[in-house]
């Protein structure tokens, strides 16, 4: 069973490789508000509608004062494709071993088509400037997710 993260709950902090090969830790991010999703692969359907989507909003989620991370288990060289075939302008991470997927509880049993399957959990979650979890998002859906966040966190388009 996957452990998930409640609010209130300090964000387990990690650092991965972004689509450049650089280190992204974090707590480098500490002091402002993160919005930290994970989703299954790099270029498939869903998760390109859902990339894009954050990159529509990024002005502002920006303007509000966060900074979007996203989080996969592509390699950085995929993950450097994906960034530069949908102009995506946020770092994504590489998360080979699912180590953050696990620490996050974004790893484990979910639904595919009807069969119990092993693998991402698509979720977001909203870090504040302490690195506590404001708000942890499971099982969210590809399509209008990115609309509910804002309005959740109050932020026009």
């Amino acid at each position: 069973m996957t452990t998930r993260l409640e609010p209130g709950a300090p964000a387990p902090d990690f650092t991965l490789k972004n689509q450049d090969g650089e280190s992204v830790s974090l707590g480098d991010l500490r002091g402002g508000k993160v919005v930290l999703y994970f989703y299954p692969a790099a270029m498939t359907p869903g998760c390109t509608t859902q990339a894009c989507d954050f990159r529509d909003s990024i002005s502002s989620l920006a303007g509000a004062g966060y900074t979007v991370v996203g989080v996969s288990r592509d390699e950085p060289a995929k993950l450097a494709q994906f960034r530069e075939r949908d102009g995506l302008t946020f770092d994504l991470l590489s998360d080979p071993d699912a180590d953050v997927h696990r620490a996050y509880g974004t790893w484990g049993e979910k639904m595919n088509y009807g069969k119990v399957v092993e693998g991402v959990i698509r979720s977001t979650f909203v870090i504040d400037e302490q690195g506590t979890i404001a708000r942890a998002m499971y099982n969210v859906k590809a399509t209008g997710h990115v609309a509910r966040l804002r309005k959740d966190l109050g932020i026009d388009a």
